[in-house]
């Protein structure tokens, strides 16, 4: 699904990434760790096109991203509140992302209304701006977005950050019926471990941009990774 090819990127002359190979299955719940810096941000950054790469290219279902925009229409993702747009309420942003994926409205409605435990009363009928919703429910409304659309890859950077701990759970439900029941490619970059553990089959480390570790999700797993970070 996903193909990572001699994949560099530089800034000022310093590489902050250097992925020779790396391949990411169709319905996978794939995670990346790393500490701050690692390349986490730049990976999923150069996934999305948002930024070019110094040498090589992902392809998504064998599109080159960088160089065709026909992996857009079954990929979504939430990297941070840029991606939201401040002055919509959470209804008008639905509706907006809904009309970019050919959704009408009643079919947004029909998604949204799953997700109403995980909203906590917080996001809907609220006529708040997402602007000026906390940061933990700005994150909810980014996330739910991204699952509008029926996409087939979805990338979540630090999608646990700054939820309380119910929503957290809920969170990690979400993601499994994703991957495991959909088939959804799910992409997450996380700081925390045990979350991370939780819901992703397989975990890549990376560290200075290059990947260090690649593991097969187990029972020994958190273990291997507090133990490679306590270094």
């Amino acid at each position: 699904m996903i193909t990572t090819s001699n994949l560099s990127k530089k800034y000022a002359g310093k590489q902050v990434l250097n992925i020779e190979s790396l391949e990411i299955p169709k319905g996978q719940s794939f995670g990346l760790v790393g500490n701050n810096g690692a390349g986490k941000t730049t990976y999923f950054s150069l996934l999305l096109d948002l930024i070019q790469p110094t040498t090589g290219h992902i392809k998504s279902n064998d599109i080159q991203v960088n160089q065709s925009e026909d992996w857009k229409p079954f990929t979504s993702a939430f990297i941070d509140e840029s991606f939201l747009i401040g002055y919509l309420t959470a209804e008008e942003y639905f509706y907006f992302i809904g009309e970019l994926r050919g959704q009408n409205k009643a079919d947004v409605d029909n998604l949204v209304s799953q997700f109403e435990d995980f909203f906590h009363g917080e996001i809907l009928g609220q006529k708040k701006y997402l602007r000026d919703l906390s940061k933990g429910n700005q994150k909810k409304a980014g996330i739910v977005a991204a699952l509008i659309g029926n996409p087939e890859v979805i990338v979540l950077d630090e999608p646990f950050a700054n939820l309380d701990p119910t929503t957290q759970i809920r969170l990690k439900g979400i993601i499994k019926d994703l991957a495991e029941k959909q088939g959804v490619t799910v992409l997450i970059s996380s700081h925390d471990l045990m979350h991370v553990t939780d819901v992703c089959e397989r975990i890549v480390v990376l560290e200075k941009g290059e990947v260090v570790k690649d593991l097969k999700t187990s029972e020994a797993t958190l273990k291997e990774l507090e133990v490679h970070f306590s270094n």
